[in-house]
Order: C-alpha cells, then structure tokens, then sequence
C-alpha cells in the first residue's frame, strides 16, 4: 500500500498546492473578501440578508474547491461540494461524472429550477412588492420620478462605453443596467440578452451593490456640503390620506400600461404590482408568505448561490475584469447623476429641497432611502426625508424596469 501524502488527505490544500500563482493569489484574496462580506454584513455597513451568506460562500467555495487529475476522477458523492468545472473532461465517462457531481449534488436543482431561469428574480420582486408603499410615488408623482430619471444616468452612460470596450450590445445593455441597482432586473437582462456570461454579470452586480452602498455616504459628503445635508424639508400642505383602492386601481393601470408597452419585462412588472395589490388587499396570509418566506428564502439562496459562483477562474477572466470595472463605474455614475437631480430640484424649489434625497433615485429599495435619511440625521438630527426618498427610490425600480424593457426590446429587433 503507498503511503498517504498530506496533501491526498487534504485536498483543499492540493488544489491550491497545485494551482497556478495566479489562481493560488485570487483564491487567497477571494476567501479573505468573503471573511470581509461576513464582518462588514454584520456590522450593518452592508446588506447583511445578502453579503453574510455571498461572503461565506465566496471562501468556501476557494477554500475547497477541488479538480480533475490527469488520467483520473475524482469519485462522485453525497460530500463531493465543488469541483473544478473549466478543466475538460476527456471521455464519455468524465463528462457523465461531472454532470452527476453539478446537477444532483447539493445547490445545483436550486440553480436550475430558481436561478438559469430567471424565476428568482420573479420571487424577489413578489416580496418587493408586498413592502412597497406606492402612496409615496402618488403624493408627489412628479418629484419622485424627475429624480428616478436622473438616477439612471449609469445605466444610460455605462452602455457606449461598454461597446467603445468591445462588448457586443447584449452584453452592453446588461452590464449598463447594474446602474439601476436593481439586481433581479441585472439578471432578467443578461438572462435575455447575454445568457453566456449572465452568471459573472449578476456576481458582479450584486458584489457592487454591496460594496457601493457602502461607499454612497462618502459620495454624498464629497459632493453635498454640510450646510445643505441639514437643510429642512419645508411644510407640506395637507392632503387627503391615498386610500387603498387608489393605489389598488394605481397599480393595475400601470401594471396593465407597462406591460403593454415593454412585454419582454411583463413577468417582473406583474409580480412588482402582485405584491403591491396583496399588501394593499390587506391579504395577510400571502404577506406574510410573500414579504417572509419567499423574499427572505429568495434573497438568502441569491446570496449563498453568487457567493458559490465567485470563484477565482472567474474572477481572472480578462473579460470579467472588465465586467468589474463597468459595474462600479455605472452605479457610481447612477450615484452621481441621483445627486444632480437632487440639485436640480434643489434650484428649481428656490433652495428648499434637500439634494441628499437625490441618491435614493438608486433604486435599491429600500437601501439608498435608508443611506438618504441617515447621512441626513447626522448632519442635523431633527429633519426627515424618508418619504420623499421612498418616492424616489419606488420610481427607481419602475424606471429600472422601463430601461431594461427597452434595451432588450431594441436589441432582440436590431440584432
């Protein structure tokens, strides 16, 4: 019998022992941002729902990782978590092995059945829907979406550049639209428009959407002095509370208007305007499953199974890179031009409206209305704008919505 070495009992240390010094670097870097996702979530800086399982599953899957050795197979079971998929099986046989190993082991039928298809992201928006208050885009229709508007500005400026980068436009149209901030939509569009690189792209979208939020406050202190952060909303003149019908009978006409309008994006705009009618039906029993199990479960699977995704291969890809760089570039140009509408406004009201309410128009909801208020409270602890942030943020995801509709809707018939 030989001997056993080491590294045949540890495996995970076989596969660093053995990679190259490029993929032995990113591993190492990559378990260390999925420990940082981990503290940073906890900590409430970022998302904890999602960066806590995304941080452990990005280490986990660059600690045990394991691959195919020449002229064998690593055997097939209930514990075998991760191989090494980009290494080319051989023979019938391998190839047979691998697809067992992906498709029935652990998180696979997950990724199949909720995440290839799209239908995850149709889960999120049900959820969405049930804690969305559209009475705060009612009351104030127009500033709400001017600022939305304004918050597209990544998602417009990101997709020339992206083609300038050699993109192809499907694949342009998807890495512009992480400038929304709207992750299910980031999907929905590279589902349909750039299916062969629609995994890197939701991984970088939805790593960026964590780590830029936590970057907005700084944005909003570097472009908005402190005297203007303190600024008051003025006194709003009393106005008959929205009933439920109202928004009831708000939704289903925009609903029933979208989805004539942009049918590719029909499925997430009824199931947005599904949840708002379930909340406003006061339908507990579908809140309480809408709002909890599916938006909770929904969020917590995206994150573990991103995280799983993140691996250092696909990290390294040149073109990843470059899917980086666009992702960053487009939610801190979607930042800036939330920021530009809040000055417009700010003007335009004769230096009455509070520009910080500009960021929520990135329409993470409801995150950025959150970073709004809080950047806010610090610089003066009696002022509230919350609800005119929550208006903006709402019409951040219709207008997210409208620009993905139209951007695969002019792709798909142009090319």
């Amino acid at each position: 019998m030989d001997r056993l070495n080491v590294l045949d009992l540890f495996q995970g240390l076989a596969t660093l022992a053995a990679a190259e010094p490029s993929i032995l670097v990113m591993r190492l870097v990559l378990i260390a941002l999925g420990v940082l996702l981990i503290y940073l979530g906890k900590k409430g800086v970022l998302e904890a729902l999602l960066m806590i399982p995304m941080g452990l599953g990005m280490a986990t899957i660059n600690a045990a990782v394991l691959f195919v050795p020449e002229g064998g197979w690593l055997r097939a079971g209930p514990n075998q978590i991760f191989v090494d998929a980009l290494v080319a099986a051989d023979n019938a046989a391998q190839t047979t092995a691998l697809m067992n190993i992906l498709q029935i082991n652990w998180l696979q039928p997950i990724y199949t059945f909720t995440f290839s298809n799209g239908l995850i992201a149709c889960v999120v928006f049900l959820g969405i829907g049930v804690l969305l208050d559209v009475g705060y885009v009612m009351a104030r229709p127009f500033q709400s979406m001017i600022l939305a508007l304004f918050g597209e500005l990544g998602t417009i400026a990101v997709y020339p550049i992206a083609i300038a980068l050699g993109l192809t436009p499907g694949q342009a149209a998807s890495v512009a639209i992480i400038g929304g901030a709207d992750g299910p939509m980031v999907l929905f569009t590279s589902l349909s428009l750039a299916r062969e690189l629609f995994v890197p792209i939701t991984v970088v979208a939805y790593l960026y959407l964590g780590l830029t939020y936590g970057g907005y406050p700084y944005l909003i202190r570097l472009l908005i002095p402190a005297r203007l952060r303190a600024l008051p909303m003025p006194m709003e003149k009393p106005r008959k509370p929205i009933t439920s019908g109202q928004k009831i009978a708000f939704s289903v006409t925009l609903c029933i208007l979208l989805s004539l309008l942009f049918p590719v994006a029909s499925p997430l705009i009824l199931c947005l305007f599904l949840g708002v009618i379930i909340r406003e039906s006061n339908l507990v029993p579908y809140m309480d499953l809408l709002g909890g199990v599916f938006l909770y479960g929904g969020t917590f699977f995206l994150g573990l199974l991103l995280g799983v995704l993140c691996e250092a291969r696909l990290i390294l890809d040149p073109q990843v890179l470059v899917l980086l760089l666009l992702g960053m570039l487009a939610l801190l140009i979607s930042g800036i031009g939330g920021i530009i509408g809040g000055y417009v406004l700010y003007f335009a009201s004769g230096r009455k409206f509070n520009p910080v309410i500009g960021i929520a128009a990135v329409s993470c909801v409801p995150t950025t209305a959150k970073v709004a208020q809080k950047e806010v409270t610090a610089a003066n602890p009696g002022v509230v704008v919350m609800p005119h942030a929550l208006g903006a943020n709402i019409s951040g995801v219709i207008t997210t919505a409208i620009l993905a509709a139209i951007y695969v809707t002019v792709i798909q018939a142009v090319y």
